[in-house]
């Protein structure tokens, strides 16, 4: 199983309070964007393209803390830009765990074998590494030569010292289905605890726009890369939103599922859009528009969403809806391979080359050397 037990316990008795109590938008998962500085310039991500002033910012362990507590959630992930840059990290872990809080740090692991020692084994500890498919196909997306061979050398190092860690893969237009499924092989051969998987957003700041994946054929990668599924693949998140991914299911956004709160506040709607900013977790829920938001709102930037900051909550919170949504949700865990004989089709069909020169390879060094800390 790729979630421990008593992590599933803690999140399936939270969320049934929520129920109980009536909450219909109710957080599940806080991310907790310590600061926006990264040690890489990916072509798909819009965090390292803010002014300087900006990238020097950067929460204090107590700030943190205190959004924590006041969201109220079991899970905390905490992205950037990079985590392992900020000065206090450990700090910031630290008290989390305990406050016994379940943690995902993730990191492009380029640091992680340097600073691991800064942290402990714990079950509340996960580390959750950007990887985005095998070596070409990662060093292509993060934009450095020999990135994929580093975050490598990370996960093995955290594994030997006995900490949780999973893998985190964004899919963009033109992503081969047969490699996923290799690197599913890879990383369940080396002995991560599970897997994320999700489409890329378009970042208004993205250096690149031409990758990024439209629903039908978001659906179609997914159903492509799903189906027919080996039993040794492990998934860390929720069945029902890869079913959501392949097509068999339709979610509304739930965008107060997973909040944002970084330097600049509680961003409204979510991770990915910034429609201003509230000054505490009370206020972003009474103030955002949220019927402006997810793609039944008719906004052009939701339109081709299908990311799981705004659709794997609405998954997690079906699940608990109903003994028919707990059951869907059982079934998909122990025993569907999903067979899809015309999906196996999919797999043999020639693959849209992107993998051509990209210039943004050449900055990420100077990048690297700018940011450490």
């Amino acid at each position: 199983m790729a979630v421990p037990v008593s992590q599933m316990w803690t999140v399936a008795t939270y969320v049934l309070k929520q129920k109980l109590k009536g909450r219909k938008q109710y957080p599940l998962v806080l991310m907790l964007e310590p600061l926006f500085r990264c040690n890489l310039a990916c072509a798909g991500c819009g965090k390292i393209q803010y002014p300087g002033h900006v990238l020097k910012m950067q929460l204090t362990p107590e700030e943190c803390f205190r959004a924590v507590d006041e969201c109220g959630t079991p899970t905390v992930a905490i992205p950037g830009g990079e985590p392992l840059l900020h000065p206090q990290i450990d700090e910031i872990v630290a008290g989390l765990v305990a406050r016994k809080k379940y943690i995902y740090l993730c990191t492009n692991a380029l640091l992680l074998k340097e600073k691991i020692h800064l942290f402990a084994p714990s079950k509340y500890l996960t580390f959750s590494v950007h990887m985005d498919g095998q070596r070409e196909h990662h060093d292509f997306s993060v934009c450095l030569e020999g990135g994929y061979d580093k975050a490598l050398e990370g996960i093995k190092e955290a594994l030997a010292r006995g900490f949780r860690v999973t893998t985190n893969t964004t899919l963009f237009d033109g992503a081969d289905p047969k490699s996923v499924r290799a690197f599913f092989d890879e990383m369940m051969e080396l002995g991560v605890e599970g897997m994320m998987l999700s489409p890329g957003y378009s970042y208004e700041k993205a250096p690149d726009q031409s990758h990024f994946l439209g629903r039908a054929r978001t659906r179609r990668l997914f159903r492509a890369i799903l189906s027919n599924r080996k039993p040794d693949w492990r998934f860390n998140m929720s069945p029902l939103f890869l079913e959501f991914l392949m097509g068999k299911r339709d979610y509304a956004c739930t965008p107060w599922g997973m909040p944002t709160f970084n330097v600049f506040g509680w961003q409204k709607p979510c991770y990915l859009l910034q429609d201003g900013y509230a000054d505490s977790f009370a206020e972003l829920l009474a103030t955002t528009e949220w019927e402006r938001y997810g793609t039944e709102s008719g906004n052009p930037k939701c339109a081709n969403c299908m990311v799981h900051s705004g659709y794997e909550a609405s998954a997690v919170d079906h699940t608990f809806s109903s003994l028919g949504g707990l059951w869907q949700t059982v079934r998909a865990m122990v025993g569907s391979s999903y067979k899809d004989p015309s999906a196996a089709e999919l797999l043999n069909e020639p693959v849209r080359p992107v993998h051509a020169f990209n210039p943004l390879v050449q900055i990420n060094t100077d990048v690297a050397e700018e940011t450490r800390v």
